[in-house]
């Protein structure tokens, strides 16, 4: 009965043809446009006008006094986590209910994931819970958050807005400042969100976000370092650009830094997207508010919401059950599919996945409750009208 009740509920808000994907890019405004005009000036790599210009008009959208264009996201929070000061040994506190590319960027500064549950209501980390885990198991020593069990540093703290929906990112910033963390925002789903005016990514010290194809606004691949500090900005566009020394013809590089730069034609395409993001949030908040109001009459369900405060991109919409039944959930995933309804999970918890079963971390009755509740709904914002 409630699985059909869902399917039918999501078929009365998506009624575009079968196969519908969870989340699919849309291209309206001037991408072709900036993208022949790189072809034909033979600007198609990563040095070029538009990726200066999408680093200026993400600063513009975001409020960020620095954005650095970089290839992906997965790439944004290595860049971060360098920045911060993390180092081999050391361990990072980051969500269990998190992308893979969250902790994989943790492994490949040779630090080990330290992972931490999360609350119902944002699905991101729980500031409160954290703060009393830290006081079990860590102590400050000489200015550093020490894991007293493995003696390791405990050198960052990094965030994640779930979905678009901010977290409690003032309260994660208050921890981090009791136990001397660096934070760093995971805000690769969160272009446009905000918390309280002020978007995501911009907190901490240091944000990372994404523009894969599946994201709100894509450059088919890229993502972006965030920042308000003037030298970390400095040093996130030279590492990039493979610390390579600014001269008209030398090729000096003064430390190892990495190719991580942003094509030309992938700015370009970025640029054409971001003119439409006030469009993209207005039909998105559409298709969440069609959602909201085809569920409110089904019991056993309810619909992901923005807590008070928050401005959300809802880049992907969410159903909760209300019993953790993974059964039941799969039961729901089945249906949704089978009439070619784009709908998915969370992603598999962090210390589930064999490379990370061993990592150390916290107990996580909400992230493995909500692993077992959630389901996401086709999002695109195609099934509005433009």
């Amino acid at each position: 009965m409630l699985v059909r009740g869902i399917v039918d509920a999501v078929r009365s808000v998506v009624r575009a043809e079968a196969p519908v994907p969870l989340h699919a890019p849309e291209f309206r405004g001037r991408e072709r446009e900036y993208l022949n005009d790189c072809i034909d000036t033979g600007w198609v790599s990563s040095v070029g006008a538009y990726v200066d210009r999408f680093e200026r008009d993400l600063e513009a959208v975001t409020g960020a006094a620095r954005a650095v264009a970089v290839v992906n996201g997965t790439a944004a929070l290595d860049v971060c986590l360098r920045l911060a000061g993390v180092v081999p040994g050391d361990e990072v506190l980051v969500p269990t209910l998190t992308f893979v590319a969250t902790a994989n960027a943790v492994t490949y500064r040779g630090a080990t994931p330290h992972f931490v549950d999360s609350e119902t209501l944002t699905m991101g980390i729980d500031p409160a819970r954290l703060d009393a885990y830290l006081g079990r198991v860590a102590e400050v020593r000489s200015g550093t958050c020490v894991n007293r069990a493995t003696g390791a540093p405990i050198r960052a703290l990094v965030a994640m807005h779930v979905f678009g929906h901010p977290c409690d990112i003032e309260g994660l910033q208050a921890v981090a400042d009791r136990w001397r963390l660096t934070l760093i925002e995971d805000a690769a789903e969160a272009l446009g969100s905000r918390w309280r005016g002020r978007h995501a990514g911009t907190f901490g010290r240091l944000g990372a976000l994404s523009f894969n194809g599946n994201k709100i606004v894509t450059t088919g691949g890229g993502g972006a370092v965030l920042t308000d500090d003037p030298e970390l900005g400095r040093r996130a566009k030279h590492l990039t650009t493979t610390a390579k020394v600014p001269h008209a013809w030398a090729f000096d590089h003064d430390e190892v830094g990495w190719n991580y730069r942003m094509p030309n034609l992938n700015a370009a395409l970025g640029c054409a997207q971001l003119e439409q993001l006030p469009g993209l949030i207005s039909r998105k908040a559409e298709l969440a508010g069609r959602y909201a109001r085809a569920f409110v009459d089904i019991p056993g369900v309810r619909v992901f919401q923005p807590r008070g405060g928050a401005e959300v991109n809802h880049w992907l919409n969410a159903i909760l059950l209300e019993q953790a039944e993974q059964a039941t959930r799969d039961a729901v995933l089945d249906a949704l599919n089978a009439e070619g309804l784009g709908a998915r999970p969370l992603w598999t918890l962090m210390h589930r996945l064999p490379m990370y079963a061993a990592c150390p971390r916290d107990e996580l009755p909400v992230a493995e409750a909500l692993a077992a509740r959630v389901i996401n709904l086709p999002s695109s914002a195609a099934l509005v009208a433009a």
